[in-house]
């Protein structure tokens, strides 16, 4: 997508906003060299336009895939947006990166929180592995190795360890959560753990939000069956919404308090 088509399609959310009306939804994506992480998540933009058709929708990217943020919300104007990271934990992505292009943009933004943890993300995590294969009563030999990027920030490991928690509890069997790259232990070193400690089914859960480089290596290191990335499941969609919505809700509730201050 180019920068004319950006702007041509911010028409309406710059629009909108100028008159009080709906701020934009804009998704937060990493970005990567694979081609078909930008075909999945454009696919998952469209999943949420149609359960929400009125509302303005844009991407932005932190690097290397156009548009890159910056760029859609110089097309914004002055107009407001909120900021949904399409990453599933909290780390320099989320607490640095994006708010300081937020800031330096024109628009009037807030900046959502991650993904993860959150119910809807265990609800697609266990579809995908359902879809793999994983049985619906699973035995006392059966774990799994929650595979997700790393990341050096220990808010981040903190975030993905209440998922694999979450995800445990649902499942009725240990989670272990592993890393492809900035944290330990790795998807192979967790799987060899679980081993040892008797699991002979041990599958691996892609917590990646489209196919990469990091959850093909991941999904490689699987002795048994392996999810495949979230994509475009309907949760993601749905709780892509629902960051936005709760955004708005915490702002509101912000602004109802300050005019309460006597």
């Amino acid at each position: 997508m180019t920068a004319t088509t950006v702007a041509t399609t911010a028409t309406s959310s710059r629009t909108a906003a100028a008159t009080g009306g709906t701020p934009a939804l804009v998704v937060v994506a990493h970005g990567s060299r694979d081609p078909r992480a930008l075909s999945t998540v454009r696919a998952l933009l469209d999943r949420v336009r149609a359960l929400r058709p009125a509302l303005p929708v844009h991407l932005g990217h932190v690097e290397l895939n156009e548009p890159l943020l910056p760029d859609t919300l110089t097309a914004l104007g002055d107009g407001a947006a909120v900021l949904v990271p399409l990453l599933l934990s909290r780390g320099h992505h989320v607490k640095r990166d994006i708010p300081d292009m937020a800031a330096a943009s024109p628009a009037r933004t807030r900046v959502a929180a991650p993904l993860g943890p959150h119910p809807l993300l265990v609800n697609a995590l266990h579809a995908r592995l359902t879809e793999a294969g994983w049985p619906t009563h699973p035995g006392p030999d059966h774990a799994v190795v929650l595979a997700s990027a790393g990341s050096r920030d220990p808010e981040s490991r903190a975030d993905t360890a209440r998922t694999a928690d979450a995800l445990a509890a649902r499942l009725g069997v240990p989670v272990v959560p592993a890393y492809a790259s900035a944290a330990t232990p790795t998807v192979p070193e967790a799987v060899r753990a679980l081993t040892a400690r008797g699991h002979r089914r041990v599958a691996v859960a892609s917590c990646f939000t489209a196919p990469g480089r990091f959850a093909t290596e991941c999904t490689a290191a699987a002795p048994w069956i392996a999810s495949a990335p979230l994509g475009t499941h309907p949760s993601m969609a749905r709780l892509l919404l629902h960051r936005y919505d709760e955004t708005l809700m915490k702002d509101g509730a912000m602004k109802r308090r300050a005019l309460a201050t006597p």
